[in-house]
């Protein structure tokens, strides 16, 4: 996730490019090691599996990392067995925050995961606490200057889109669930380039954040994205770009 949209996590510039694209792969190829296990490996069928795949070769991934990930989780090579859990909690100012995480060792996650709330501001909460406060959506980003609203609606008309606008000139298209893979397939095959492109939680509300709430809500996002086990942080932070543009400056 990245900072183009206002419910996604805004990164930051942090250790080496290696060292972040390390630690990328091994989210990536954990979500495609579950996604084969729970759904099998014929793509066609697994609409799970074939968004990592495209998210794997997206990000560059070797075709050899992509195939082992595969087999590993269809049972044709020996691996680890991975367990997901969702966790919710709060941060700073109130903002709900869920984290979802793969793992092959529930005590140390569920520790991890609520020390970084804790040193951050946070709590972490029961299941349920915040999870109502969300929508799972797919979602889109077209990059600016491609194309314009009118056009994306046009070409989308016959497919399951529940809404196309225009933020900051990037083109934002969202779909159920089920409407995921088949309106990916039209946008990338008429060539757009996705900033964003994955099925992920939107909040219904947003919580607005001063520079204080707005500086510690991040750092503890931040803090969970590195885990190892998480594989993605959602939030309903809203940080004005006057307030954002304070918070980069200190750092």
């Amino acid at each position: 996730m990245s900072g183009h949209s206002k419910w996604a996590t805004i990164k930051r510039k942090k250790g080496t490019l290696d060292a972040k694209r390390g630690a990328l792969f091994t989210k990536i190829i954990r979500e495609i090691t579950v996604a084969a296990k729970n759904g099998g490996d014929d793509i066609t069928a697994n609409p799970r599996l074939r968004t990592a795949i495209a998210k794997a070769k997206a990000n560059n991934m070797p075709n050899d990392n992509i195939e082992r990930a595969i087999k590993k989780g269809t049972g044709t090579l020996e691996g680890v067995t991975y367990e997901e859990i969702q966790y919710e909690g709060y941060g700073p100012g109130g903002v709900a925050i869920m984290v979802s995480c793969l793992t092959d060792n529930r005590n140390r996650t569920t520790a991890e995961v609520r020390a970084a709330f804790t040193k951050h501001g946070g709590n972490l909460g029961e299941t349920g606490s915040v999870g109502y406060l969300f929508n799972r959506k797919g979602y889109m980003l077209i990059e600016a200057g491609q194309t314009n609203e009118d056009t994306v609606m046009e070409l989308l008309m016959d497919n399951n889109v529940e809404d196309i606008k225009t933020e900051d000139g990037n083109i934002e298209v969202v779909t159920p669930p089920d409407g995921y893979n088949e309106v990916h397939d039209v946008l990338v095959n008429k060539g757009f380039k996705l900033i964003e492109d994955e099925i992920t939680f939107i909040p219904q509300t947003t919580v607005t954040l001063d520079e204080k709430k707005g500086s510690q809500c991040l750092r503890l996002i931040e803090t969970l994205e590195d885990l190892d086990d998480v594989q993605n942080v959602y939030s309903n932070y809203d940080i004005p770009d006057e307030v954002m543009m304070k918070i980069s400056e200190a750092q």
